[in-house]
């Protein structure tokens, strides 16, 4: 914990990521029981463990419908819903595929094409069965697996603003290792400040801020994680379709919006759609704002309602969605 104006931040590694707290009262019982909320939540969500709720239905692919509580039922439902949409980049089927890719996780070799093929065969959300009344989710073929991973920290960082909320604090953030969630604004200002990383900078660059006021900010980006094989970048947003990285004129997506939970999905969306079907997809969506930064060192805002942006790094140039 360390403390710098008034400012009060907890740290923790949990999920695989640096998580950062920071409250406006020295309260470490609080961040403590923030920090369990978390971990309550990695354990029954994840897919890097052996066991967990999420496992369970992949262990019991082609066999049998496994019942899970509640909450990873409602989210599995958002996921398989989201996943179904037409041409939807999201797809939480894609367990096979990130796990035979590796990438972030020693993977740094490009698999045999009739390897991928034969995996993509068991990433087709249509094959999940959902039981609303028993609670159960089913996978029907046998090797199929889901994967909250692209989502699951979305939704955690809103049960934390809720569980905040809830012990009555106005002002706070939570960074969960690039999901930023914002309750208020810090004394005397117009919103917290969170920096955009520039791709493949140091870990210090940062192309540009993004002030917001109660707002989410989640950043999705090639430069994450990623391997390079005979002079191409090979990165883990992974394209269930063609079974490789996605391929187009970006670099990362960030999205603001009030719910984590929609930046994770629209992050991926928008990735799946590059940047002019997004423009056009976003000005149908007004609680959904983006900031897209391309390969020709562009910095796109499709609009500026809920946050405001500062260029700090003057190789790439800020343009604004006129039309918005």
């Amino acid at each position: 914990m360390s403390a710098d104006e008034g400012v009060y931040a907890y740290s923790a590694v949990l999920m695989g990521s640096p998580i950062l707290l920071k409250l406006f009262d020295d309260n470490a019982s609080l961040a403590a029981q923030v920090f369990r909320l978390i971990r309550h939540y990695e354990n029954i969500l994840t897919v890097n463990r052996a066991q967990s709720e999420v496992m369970a239905v992949n262990h019991a692919a082609g066999k049998e419908a496994i019942s899970v509580s509640r909450e990873v039922f409602e989210l599995i439902q958002c996921a398989h819903q989201v996943s179904l949409l037409p041409e939807s980049l999201f797809n939480f089927t894609i367990g096979p595929l990130v796990k035979r890719w590796k990438i972030g996780f020693q993977g740094n070799s490009v698999p045999p094409r009739s390897e991928l093929e034969q995996r993509m065969t068991l990433t087709d959300p249509r094959q999940v069965e959902l039981d609303p009344d028993r609670l159960s989710v089913f996978l029907r073929q046998p090797g199929m697996e889901i994967d909250l991973g692209a989502i699951a920290k979305g939704y955690i960082a809103d049960r934390v603003r809720s569980f905040l909320r809830q012990q009555g604090v106005e002002r706070a953030l939570i960074n969960l290792g690039g999901n930023v969630q914002t309750l208020g604004a810090p004394p005397q200002t117009r919103g917290w400040s969170v920096g955009l990383k520039t791709p493949f900078g140091n870990a210090e660059e940062l192309t540009g801020v993004i002030e917001v006021a109660g707002k989410s900010v989640v950043t999705s980006g090639i430069y994450e994680r990623y391997f390079e094989r005979d002079g191409r970048c090979y990165h883990h947003i992974l394209d269930a379709r063609s079974g490789y990285p996605l391929d187009n004129e970006l670099l990362s997506v960030t999205v603001i919006s009030d719910r984590s939970l929609d930046g994770d999905i629209y992050t991926t969306l928008l990735y799946g759609l590059g940047v002019e079907k997004s423009l056009l997809a976003l000005r149908d969506t007004p609680h959904i704002e983006a900031i897209f930064l391309t390969r020709d060192h562009e910095v796109i805002c499709s609009s500026s309602r809920q946050f405001r942006f500062r260029l700090h790094d003057h190789r790439y140039r800020l343009v604004t969605d006129s039309t918005a």
